[in-house]
């Protein structure tokens, strides 16, 4: 006569083994990877990939760009980005009419200085600004290009001229 398992051994089997599992895979999220902490380099990237993004997002951060929060359009409130950011201390720059670097001064959000306001649309385009930390400067292509890092601001800034002059030429077959 064949002797098999007994209900209790089956049972302690599976004990043994949820137990292993929960140990072991204990933390562990199957399937969806966490989005990398926001830097100047992946900013674009990680807010169209972010789930908040819908089309047009604006992205406006506070207190020495250490908290982020994100709009879905013009008319939607503010939602705070709950990913890791890696912003502090960033300052923005934008150029002017006679091509001179210009430190851009946003306002205030809940009585906070603004750091950075950027606009990402579904087209891939977002604002052209140039960043800056103390690990370096950093370019930001509206649609074209990916980010790039300089030394300095000054850097970032001959290179979106550069770029800009190369763009403007292009048409000129038309």
């Amino acid at each position: 006569m064949r002797r098999g398992f007994t209900l209790i051994e089956l049972l302690i089997v599976i004990l043994i083994m949820s137990m292993i599992y929960f140990l072991g895979f204990e933390g562990v999220e199957i399937g969806k990877a966490k989005p990398k902490p926001l830097t100047p380099l992946n900013l674009k990237e990680n807010i169209i990939s972010s789930e908040l993004f819908g089309g047009q997002v604006t992205l406006l951060c506070i207190n020495k760009c250490t908290k982020c929060y994100m709009r879905r359009n013009i008319s939607s409130p503010f939602e705070e980005y709950k990913s890791a950011i890696n912003l502090i201390d960033i300052k923005a720059y934008t150029i002017d009419d006679k091509d001179s670097l210009v430190s851009i001064e946003y306002g205030r959000y809940q009585d906070q200085k603004i750091c950075l306001k950027m606009d990402f649309y579904n087209n891939g385009s977002s604002t052209q600004i140039i960043l800056q930390n103390d690990k370096g400067s950093y370019f930001l292509p509206a649609l074209f290009g990916e980010p790039k890092e300089f030394e300095s601001p000054e850097d970032a800034k001959d290179y979106w001229l550069r770029n800009s002059n190369i763009l403007s030429d292009n048409g000129a077959f038309y």
